[in-house]
């Protein structure tokens, strides 16, 4: 029998972000951040070598030890979640279950139990795919990322918006020896909901077909939306957010069913849906396109305390 090599030359677990840091500089281009693995571990597993015949991985840097990386907590009515908190732990929270449904419902779908048990928030979205479901829960809550730089002999920590992390299918925009530690969105006002729906595959991986999330704040009188936010994925090379649907349901008009049918159409003009043999064609995800912004726009309207509205 052959025994089989292992995939790393160093596996560390650091407690802090300047010890994580200071390895992700030291250990050089062929270390990468592990969490949940359970994206990385599988890509190691195709792309184990390099162009130049070497290992694509030397070294592994462990943050789930590092103090803070797994909290969610509220302050001044600012919700911060740690990047190595896990899907599971987002689908049990009572205080994101009030504040941001959108994203308990987006990290509720991936995977089965035994995967939302290691995978983390943070893994999602360093992951950089456009049909990422709990990065588009994200998004439609409007969420910034802290990105961590090592400075010197202290830890540079600075937020950015959450799309400015994406740079195409599977890249980041993150330099080396950077790491996100953190994610941030405002709590939920008065008269604010949101709401997350997808459509997936069922037979073999269950790969999404379109996922869909969307953020709404009503006007007091019940009837129609003051601002709004929808985030759809896969719908282009990174994760996308349907501005002109977003200006057209905040534009003074009645949420009634015209209206819904006019952002259907807004967003459907916005999107970039290509056919995939792995998922589904570009006509079939449009048609579906338009399920699911009925669904959800819906949804998160009667959350928000919306009245006299089109029904799902």
């Amino acid at each position: 029998m052959t025994a089989s090599l292992p995939r790393w030359k160093e596996y560390h677990t650091p407690t802090s972000l300047l010890d994580a840091l200071e390895l992700l500089r030291s250990r050089g281009p062929k270390t990468r951040v592990i969490a949940g693995g359970t994206d990385l571990i599988l890509d190691m597993g195709t792309d184990d070598v390099d162009a130049d015949g070497g290992e694509a991985v030397d070294v592994l840097v462990d943050v789930t030890h590092i103090e803070g990386m797994d909290t969610i907590h509220i302050d001044d009515e600012q919700i911060t979640i740690g990047a190595g908190v896990t899907h599971a732990r987002i689908e049990k929270s009572g205080l994101l279950q009030e504040h941001a449904a959108c994203l308990v419902e987006s990290c509720r779908v991936v995977g089965g139990p035994q995967v939302r048990n290691v995978a983390t928030i943070g893994g999602n979205v360093a992951h950089a795919l456009p049909a990422a479901d709990g990065t588009i829960g994200l998004l439609a809550l409007d969420a910034q990322a802290e990105v961590c730089t090592l400075a010197g002999a202290e830890v540079e920590r600075r937020w950015q918006p959450l799309l400015s992390l994406f740079a195409g299918p599977g890249r980041n925009t993150l330099e080396p020896g950077q790491l996100i530690s953190a994610f941030r969105f405002a709590g939920r006002g008065e008269r604010e909901a949101s709401a997350f729906d997808r459509i997936m595959r069922p037979q073999g991986v269950a790969l999404p077909i379109l996922g869909l999330a969307a953020w709404l704040r009503v006007a007091a009188d019940g009837r129609q939306v003051d601002a709004a936010r929808i985030a759809i994925g896969p719908a282009g090379p990174i994760p996308f957010r349907a501005t002109d649907a977003e200006a057209l349901l905040a534009g003074g008009q009645p949420f009634d069913a015209a209206l819904l049918e006019e952002t259907i159409a807004a967003a459907g003009a916005q999107v970039r849906l290509r056919t995939s043999r792995h998922r589904a064609s570009s006509d079939y995800r449009r048609e579906m396109l338009a399920v699911l912004l009925r669904r959800v726009l819906v949804r998160a309207f009667q959350r928000a305390g919306g009245s006299d509205g089109p029904s799902q």
